[in-house]
């Protein structure tokens, strides 16, 4: 399956701290900058899997920097460079305790929610009369608690201003970022023909008190898109969506009898199905970005990684 990179341990100039993610190795140098490493690695229900999927850590960085770079107008963001397809170096910079999440439709998560019966996520009403895959009147604000440990939990506007997680004024600001980045986002993969489903955000302060997007958006990860040929066709015949997102991972690991809960065991996930999913990143890579994919070297990727990052440090 070529080299993977599951875990980096590396030791670089000036650095101050190091934290491993659920896919991300962020390096912090000297309190100022931060080296994101996007690892190969897949989670599904909050669970690291403990096998790698060649190129996936490319593809998320390259597909992050592209709407990156395609939303400074609207936000300012903390990438500065790219000194490898898997690394972003950028501002350091204290994060909000809450991710933003805004649905487009009614799928994933909130299809769960919905098929159980519920009307209301996170303080907002969804309509009735709604099946899985429908769009929303409006799209769904539906922010979430960033745990560093186990599940995000679901959490309304009125109590995370409650509970002071984020002031009132700074999250008015969250919400229309949110909602301005994901019409962009929509726009972008409507012109690629596909529909962006959902997705989520995070945000952070910088040293001068500037909300400023971080991390990843609108990659496969972070987003679940559907192809819009057919779409509506589907709709009608209560057909599947056919869908590029981390979904069909979830949706792979539920038939094998797990969902991340107490006393399960992670299914093995065979060659095969690894080729497969790293296909289906590659593939969302290319109709996302309407560029082809440029697989890297990775016979020696940990070398590799490390060589570029120091470069650019030095």
């Amino acid at each position: 399956m070529g080299n993977t990179i599951l875990k980096t341990d590396f030791n670089f100039p000036g650095q101050t701290k190091v934290y491993h993610g659920k896919v991300r190795e962020v390096y912090t140098i000297n309190n100022d900058l931060l080296v994101m490493i996007v690892s190969d690695r897949i989670s599904a229900f909050d669970v690291v899997m403990p096998k790698g999927i060649p190129y996936k850590g490319q593809v998320l960085n390259q597909i992050a920097a592209k709407f990156l770079d395609a939303t400074t107008d609207i936000v300012p963001n903390w990438k500065i460079a790219m000194p490898d397809p898997m690394v972003t170096v950028g501002k350091f910079c204290e994060p909000f305790k809450v991710e933003m999440v805004i649905r487009g439709y009614l799928s994933g998560h909130a299809w769960r929610e919905y098929r159980a019966g519920k009307r209301i996520i996170c303080g907002v009403a969804m309509p009735d009369g709604m099946k899985e895959n429908d769009k929303f009147p409006t799209p769904l604000l539906t922010p979430t608690t960033k745990a560093d440990v186990g599940h995000d939990e679901d959490i309304s506007r009125e109590e995370i201003l409650a509970q002071g997680l984020v002031s009132e004024a700074d999250y008015l600001l969250l919400e229309k970022y949110t909602r301005e980045i994901f019409q962009r986002g929509t726009d972008i993969a409507a012109d690629m023909g596909l529909i962006l489903v959902d997705t989520k955000y995070e945000f952070g302060k910088d040293k001068d008190g500037t909300i400023i997007l971080i991390d990843e958006i609108h990659t496969p990860d972070s987003s679940r898109y559907f192809y819009m040929e057919g779409y509506q066709d589907r709709q009608d015949a209560d057909d599947s969506q056919k869908q590029l997102s981390k979904e069909f991972v979830r949706q792979w690991l539920i038939t094998k009898g797990f969902q991340g809960l107490e006393g399960q065991s992670i299914p093995d996930m065979d060659e095969e199905f690894i080729a497969s999913v790293s296909e289906r990143y590659i593939e969302l890579y290319e109709q996302i970005t309407g560029d082809d994919f440029v697989k890297v070297d990775v016979s020696d990727v940990l070398n590799r990684v490390e060589k570029n990052i120091n470069a650019y440090l030095a």
